[in-house]
């Protein structure tokens, strides 16, 4: 949210500040007088606004950029060539076409929505109290315990079941994973999944797996969205949660993101639509 779409934009499309120094220097910033519509250059006798190089400059700076004359340069090489290339287009009738006129339409909306949502955001600050309330629910959601665990994911009951059986007689629970589970991303680890919390899983699955006991697998399949697991617990430790202050950005970061989207749903739910 915090990055500008104008700036993604520029650094999807030139890696501009790579310019070479062939640029004819820095144009010195406009006059405060004369407004943002001050002449910043001219490209065949059209005005480049001062206001294009200032939001070029904050963007840049807003993704880590230092404000230097090798950047300003840049920048100004850059708007140039966009306007030599804007004029080119327009010349060729580019900007005629219906099909270019919709894209600049959408280009423009979604400059008008980042500056509008951006500037709710800073309306209406997270407070203390709410990240705070909102670390303890996630906290509760995951638990005091980690879970190690492996899993063979079959497409049906009856398979399931054949593993099952097969384990009962002594087999591999990780040769049976590298042979019979669907599941690419363990499937050749043996079916290993690594450390994680119960609420990392589907339901189901992590109902099962938290009633098991070290070294124990699940003697019945296990249905979820996914197929039909069978479930072996390696062992389990416990969760270190990181403190809040460690993850207050994140916190402050999914709030805002809940608050943009029940105020986009609230501006839906008001708006008529025909």
């Amino acid at each position: 949210m915090k990055r500008t779409l104008l700036s993604a934009t520029l650094a999807a499309l030139f890696a501009f500040a790579a310019t070479p120094a062939s640029a004819k220097g820095t144009k010195p910033a406009a006059d405060k007088a004369a407004g943002p519509f001050a002449p910043y250059a001219k490209v065949n006798g059209k005005v480049i606004p001062q206001a294009r190089f200032d939001a070029m400059l904050t963007g840049q700076k807003a993704q880590g950029q230092e404000d230097q004359p090798a950047l300003r340069d840049a920048i100004r090489e850059e708007l140039v060539r966009r306007e030599i290339l804007s004029q080119e287009a327009a010349r060729v009738g580019m900007d005629k076409k219906p099909e270019i006129q919709a894209q600049i339409e959408l280009a423009r909306q979604s400059v008008l929505i980042g500056a509008y949502l951006n500037d709710y955001v800073k309306k209406n600050p997270i407070g203390e109290e709410a990240l705070k309330a909102e670390y303890e629910k996630i906290r509760a959601t995951l638990g005091d315990k980690e879970y190690h665990s492996r899993h063979i994911l079959l497409e049906n009951e009856e398979e399931a079941k054949q593993a099952i059986a097969r384990l009962e007689k002594g087999e591999s629970f990780e040769d049976l994973a590298k042979a019979l589970s669907k599941d690419p991303g363990s499937k050749e680890r043996g079916g290993d999944l690594g450390w994680a919390n119960p609420a990392s899983f589907v339901k189901p699955f992590s109902e099962a797996m938290t009633k098991l006991g070290k070294g124990q697998y699940t003697k019945e399949p296990v249905k979820s969205d996914f197929g039909w697991h069978v479930i072996r617990l390696e062992e389990t430790r416990e969760l270190k949660s990181p403190t809040f202050d460690e993850v207050k950005p994140q916190l402050t970061r999914r709030l805002q993101q809940q608050m943009v989207e029940q105020h986009i749903l609230d501006l839906r739910n008001q708006a008529k639509v025909e």
